[in-house]
């Protein structure tokens, strides 16, 4: 017969009720920063300023075959502080590797979103990705953030806070 919880060492129940309390915490946390009008979760730009936080979300992404939105992004936040003079290498390479219907590791993009983005890779500057990198933000926000906060990953994440 079981003999429940109460057969487990106290160190044991401390650990998994102190691990409730930070993944209950960081839950409630997810849906009390939801922005209104369509704006994304405030906790995903903290996960992504987190290194631990970071690995954590891309080791999920990368288990559910998304990894190139994070990727992406993170191209995107690296061309939006370069020089003007390297941008159009920059751009010239985020839109071979994630834009380009035939590019490695596309992201999913509206064609709207995707053409604008053709006709400025001549001319690129500071805010050429911008719109494309909000989509994919939102879309981490809405899908994969919310699935993130209930797997084995967010463990680690949790553990970085």
């Amino acid at each position: 017969m079981c003999k429940g919880l109460s057969s487990l060492p106290s160190s044991c129940l401390e650990k998994a009720k102190e691990m409730r309390v930070k993944l209950s915490h960081l839950a409630e946390t997810h849906h009390k920063h939801k922005v209104q009008d369509g704006k994304t979760l405030q906790d995903l730009e903290t996960l992504l300023n987190n290194k631990s936080g970071l690995q954590a979300f891309r080791s999920f992404l990368r288990s559910e075959f998304s990894e190139e939105n994070l990727e992406f992004w993170l191209a995107c936040e690296d061309y939006g502080v370069l020089p003007s003079n390297l941008q159009k290498i920059k751009a010239s390479s985020i839109y071979s590797q994630f834009i380009n219907p035939d590019a490695p590791q596309e992201v999913n993009l509206d064609a709207e979103t995707r053409e604008a983005l053709l006709s400025v890779m001549d001319s690129p500057c500071a805010d050429t990705f911008k719109r494309a990198q909000q989509g994919i933000y939102t879309l981490m926000a809405k899908d994969s953030f919310p699935r993130f906060l209930r797997s084995h990953h967010c463990i680690e994440a949790i553990k970085a806070f």
